[in-house]
């Protein structure tokens, strides 16, 4: 039997996943489920222009981009700084493009502006405004109505469910190599809200279920003795895995957003741990592919970032967090990145480490440091 390997990567960790990508259904899945699209012509470019978005502190910037491009291969764009939000800030900004996927970096030197940092991916369209108003028929939410960026313009939604996803668009058309592996965004979704969820996501991406598992294996969320609802969508943005769950997950589990495939999942691991990359979740076998988590040595606002690594059957791996042998469910042949935004939600600063003054949304003073946790002191709380 053939053995997928994937790698997922949450915030600053990543998903790989070993196997062969393709759009069919996996064996032995649900035939594919056509849903109504929006009148709107297909909003969606290609998988490549589909960004995982990552947000580090700026001292962490060229480690976290050096040991994802150790881990992956490919090139990265000039790094640069900008304002990408359409209120004052400030960002170091750069974009990693591997052969497994796309990964947006972004290092902010002043508080990141409310909602940016909860997003998950971003998705380039061919007209911005259609998409949005695409986006609105099918009913998500559109938290940041469009504006300008350095490059063009973007716009930021909510699914039903409380998923986060950018549009963009560029003023000059992008133009990136076609990627070796598709990576697969996951979404973690209720049982309350999946059907408004799915529903809302096929008809704007014209899409289709490629597989639809009422009671997949729990270990791929961390639960061995039960099993889940899982489905996975394909479409012109990429694949994108639902898990359903009642939300009693153990970490990490859940903050993982991408997965990316690659074809050797032992020697993507090798790479990932001489560039500091650090073993979460020990290797496993689930629906014809082996997968493990691991964690990017970068530290964000909230905490450390974590990555997930899988080994599977014939699936196609995308942004998870698991790298794969072969593909399975969540992964093909190739490896997949899964990141997380989680970590983001706090403002963050460039002297954000040891001294450096954070205050959350409800305006409570706090203090940072390596350690990753929260503390109450003294009314207010530090992070420790």
């Amino acid at each position: 039997m053939r053995i997928t390997r994937h790698l997922a990567v949450n915030t600053v960790a990543a998903l790989i996943i070993v196997g062969g990508a393709s759009l069919s259904p996996l064996p032995g899945a649900t035939s594919p489920v056509v849903y109504a699209a929006t009148s709107a012509p297909n909003p969606g470019v290609a998988p490549q222009y589909d960004t995982a978005h990552v947000y580090v502190l700026p001292e962490d910037f060229d480690r976290f981009v050096a040991s994802l491009l150790a881990t992956f291969g490919g090139t990265a764009t000039k790094q640069g700084v900008f304002t990408v939000t359409p209120t004052p800030s400030s960002t170091m900004s750069q974009l990693v493009m591997t052969p497994a996927g796309t990964v947006s970096v972004f290092g902010f030197k002043t508080p990141v502006p409310y909602p940016f940092g909860a997003e998950r991916t971003g998705y380039l369209v061919s007209d911005l405004d259609a998409a949005v108003q695409a986006a609105r028929t099918t009913g998500a939410d559109v938290l940041v109505t469009p504006f300008n960026d350095p490059i063009g313009r973007d716009a930021i939604i909510q699914w039903p469910g409380g998923v986060n996803t950018q549009l963009y668009w560029h003023t000059t058309a992008p133009s990136y190599k076609a990627l070796q592996t598709i990576p697969e965004n996951r979404v973690y979704v209720s049982t309350d809200r999946v059907t408004a969820f799915v529903d809302s996501f096929l008809a704007f991406s014209h899409g289709n279920v490629a597989s639809d598992d009422a009671h997949a294996p729990g270990v791929e969320i961390g639960r061995p003795s039960d099993t889940y609802r899982r489905i996975r969508i394909h479409s012109n943005f990429g694949k994108l895995t639902v898990l359903v769950t009642d939300g009693h997950l153990p970490y990490p589990y859940g903050h993982e957003t991408t997965g990316y495939e690659v074809s050797d999942l032992a020697a993507t691991v090798a790479k990932a741990k001489a560039a500091g990359v650090e073993v979460l979740v020990t290797p496993y076998t689930a629906d014809q592919r082996a997968a493990t988590m691991v964690q990017f040595p970068v530290l964000t606002a909230a905490g450390n970032g974590t990555t997930t690594l899988e080994v599977g059957g014939t699936a196609y791996g995308k942004e998870q967090s698991f790298v794969d042998r072969t593909i399975t469910s969540r992964v093909h042949r190739l490896g997949s990145l899964a990141t997380s935004s989680d970590a983001t939600r706090l403002p963050v600063r460039s002297d954000q480490r040891n001294g450096a003054r954070l205050r959350d949304q409800n305006d409570v003073p706090r203090q940072a440091n390596y350690s990753g946790r929260w503390r109450q002191n003294r009314g207010g709380r530090t992070h420790e």
